[in-house]
């Protein structure tokens, strides 16, 4: 039982290594609880566990307790538990032979390959919660300061106003400010007229008066804001929708609802990207970037450069900039990368998990009373590895569109 993440070494090509060690942590321990939930509801149906590593290849670390041996393996990419007797092909001893995957019940064997998988689902679920109850969600209604921009040429509006990061706006002139747009189309149509503002401040109303500038005369950061002819106000703020939590009780709902949505998303992404425009366009991006051509910039291009699969290299990197944007936009993502991995999971190919369940399946319908079918393993043998060559070409050509062309970042 493998699942393939491929993580490691190239994780480095992200900027911010305290970030992508947080990230690499978060990805290891997933798979450990991934492989944990094979482990323990392979114990409990009675089966014998040889071995629990993460990683693959020569072994780096490794003890023994009891029946199985622990440790890590210097390839990172992935984990296993090893289940004796897998297929009728593996020899084990008589005596252990009770105690192998394929003398298992039909329920038991299904529980075990589809542990995995659940533990994926139970983890998506526990993150949802945390998001809405603990690390909150931006109020798209509500918008306030995020930080003050540094203006050239002018002094910055905002500072001389004494507008402040995490300032809530309530209104200006006497309008409630109900989103972002509206209360950018307010300050871009008074360049250099007196408003009168009230932020919401730690709960506590303050009355303002600031002066937008005129965008013609001053730089931003350095560079020179884009006005045209005609005068566009600014503050010289970045502005962002604060975050709101609800109740744990009301949480619940909501990290259902969540779930569900991702869980949709996941299967049309899954469509998308297996399906013939899918697959054809991903190979014209293998193309480009190898030739050095540019992408087309018109908007289905654009739009299937941003929407192709990545590697975990490309995971690595968003989860990473999600870090960096906050705690729920990390949170985030590690629900949608445990969604899909828990999906993908089960599409019924061996030697992904879904494989052994299909297996599992078909074994059932075949067998007769006292007369358990079995398949015979050397005959999935072809298509397993004509799967396995699948997900590899998959994975080297995301991986190398990820280290030449990355996605950009969707959190700017």
């Amino acid at each position: 039982m493998i699942l393939v993440v491929a993580a490691g070494v190239v994780a480095a090509v992200v900027t911010h290594a305290v970030a992508t060690l947080v990230v690499v942590l978060a990805i290891v321990v997933i798979i450990m609880l991934h492989e944990g939930g094979h482990f323990v509801m392979a114990k409990w149906a009675g089966m014998k566990v040889t071995e629990y590593f993460v990683g693959f290849g020569p072994r780096v670390w490794s003890f023994r307790r009891g029946e199985t041996e622990y440790g890590v393996k210097a390839i990172p990419a992935g984990g296993y538990v090893k289940i004796i007797g897998m297929t009728n092909l593996e020899e084990v001893d008589p005596a252990d032979e009770p105690r192998t995957y394929r003398q298992g019940t039909f329920w038991r064997r299904l529980s075990v390959v589809v542990a995995g998988s659940m533990v994926h689902f139970i983890l998506a679920l526990v993150l949802l919660w945390s998001v809405f109850a603990l690390a909150g969600i931006p109020n798209p209604s509500k918008v306030s300061v995020g930080s003050l921009s540094q203006l050239h040429g002018a002094p910055s509006p905002a500072r001389a106003a004494g507008l402040k990061p995490g300032d809530v706006f309530v209104s200006v002139n006497g309008h409630r400010v109900t989103s972002p747009d509206s209360l950018v189309k307010t300050i871009k149509s008074h360049a250099g007229d007196r408003l009168a503002v009230v932020v919401d401040r730690h709960g506590q109303p303050v009355h303002l008066s600031v002066t937008p500038v005129d965008g013609r005369s001053v730089k931003v950061g350095g560079q020179a804001v884009d006005t045209g002819s005609a005068p566009v106000g600014l503050l010289g703020v970045d502005l962002t929708s604060p975050t709101e939590t609800v109740g744990p009780i009301a949480s619940v709902g909501r990290a259902a609802s969540g779930f569900g949505g991702t869980v949709i998303a996941t299967f049309q992404g899954l469509g998308t990207v297996f399906s013939t425009h899918g697959l054809s366009s991903l190979g014209h991006q293998v193309v480009s970037a190898a030739s050095g051509t540019t992408p087309s910039g018109s908007a289905s291009s654009i739009q299937a450069q941003e929407n192709r699969p990545v590697s975990i290299v490309g995971i690595t990197r968003v989860a990473s900039q999600a870090a960096h944007a906050g705690v729920g936009d990390f949170l985030g993502i590690l629900v949608v990368f445990n969604v899909f991995i828990g999906i993908f999971n089960l599409v019924p190919l061996v030697p992904l998990d879904g494989g052994h369940v299909a297996i599992a399946i078909y074994e059932r319908i075949r067998s007769r009373a006292g007369r358990p079918y079995r398949a015979n393993a050397a005959k999935l043998a072809i298509p397993t590895y004509f799967v396995l060559a699948a997900i590899v070409l998959l994975g080297v050509s995301t991986l190398y569109l990820d280290l030449v062309r990355p996605i950009p970042n969707p959190f700017k």
